[in-house]
């Protein structure tokens, strides 16, 4: 079992940062995957970034390739989500998700995620 909570969110403008933190309990963090998914009103729920369980592995989607960074501290039990150049289409509530195991470009199916945290908003305004 592994429980997830999600920090960090808020209100920025257009082109600013924002850090994502997902803090996991449980001592076997190492051996999971992670992913970020978000989910905007209205709209069905996407892929942004994965990385595998040592955190040497990750893939992104399209959409933020180049501007997001998902990295992975397992002595601290933490994900961590980057988040640079900020656009209006990047506002959604942000979730965290942890698997058992790493699909590399496959990363980005949420059925493949057991465990989901509450999640974070993120608004962007122009």
């Amino acid at each position: 079992q592994v429980q997830l909570v999600e920090s960090g969110g808020g209100l920025v403008q257009t082109g600013g940062s924002l850090r994502l933190s997902c803090a996991a309990s449980g001592r076997t963090f190492r051996t999971y995957a992670m992913g970020w998914f978000r989910q905007a009103p209205g709209k069905e729920r996407d892929f942004v970034a994965s990385i595998s369980g040592s955190g040497t592995m990750t893939y992104y989607a399209d959409s933020v390739k180049g501007r997001f960074t998902i990295s992975k501290d397992n002595a601290k039990n933490t994900v961590i989500l980057q988040m640079n150049s900020l656009k209006s289409e990047d506002t959604a509530v942000y979730y965290c998700a942890a698997t058992t195991a790493w699909y590399g470009s496959g990363s980005d199916v949420g059925s493949l995620y057991a465990y989901w945290g509450q999640g974070t908003q993120v608004t962007v305004s122009s």
